[in-house]
């Protein structure tokens, strides 16, 4: 089953405990970030007072007691995209709780982490994130097996990670 539109949102809206998320590609191609990425690549940074929806969500989330997380799979050299937002919505996102974690696999081999973006509510639904080659979504698709791997999966990507302010600082 794909999620749009309300099917999608109620999965936000409906956790009890945690969104978590394993992102995987060095570019995402969003229409709606072009003219933002353009001026980050001519030399713009976000304001330090940035703000978004998103950050209001990841607020609301975690003054209710829920988690909200991610780790993003990186090589070096960064591609443009992951700098842009790195710098436009990560360092950002950390300051309004959300847990954002790098992996990054330029100088070791992958822990056994799929190639497959992916969301997971509560530990036990899980959404596949299906993208073209240049990063453009494909669709949603709610996953029907067992979530269990899935659980593995995030269990090894949070341990094999750093934190994203851990990891920018060192770079």
């Amino acid at each position: 089953m794909h999620l749009d539109g309300d099917t999608w949102n109620d999965c936000f809206d409906s956790m009890e405990h945690e969104a978590w998320r394993l992102e995987t590609l060095p570019v995402y191609t969003m229409p709606q970030e072009a003219e933002k990425l353009k001026r980050f690549l001519a030399g713009e940074k976000s304001p330090d007072d940035y703000t978004s929806a998103w950050m209001d969500e990841v607020r609301r989330w975690t003054s209710e007691g829920k988690g909200v997380g991610r780790v993003h799979v990186v090589t070096r050299p960064l591609s443009d995209y992951l700098r842009f937002e790195f710098e436009y919505y990560y360092r950002h996102h950390v300051k309004a709780g959300e847990d954002i974690r790098i992996l990054d696999l330029t100088d070791r081999e992958n822990p056994g982490l799929p190639d497959q973006d992916f969301w997971m509510f509560d530990e036990s639904k899980v959404v596949l994130m299906n993208y073209r080659e240049d990063g453009t979504q494909i669709n949603r698709e709610l996953y029907e097996g067992d979530p269990e791997p899935y659980r593995q999966w995030k269990q090894i990507a949070i341990a094999e990670s750093v934190p994203f302010l851990e990891y920018v600082s060192s770079r």
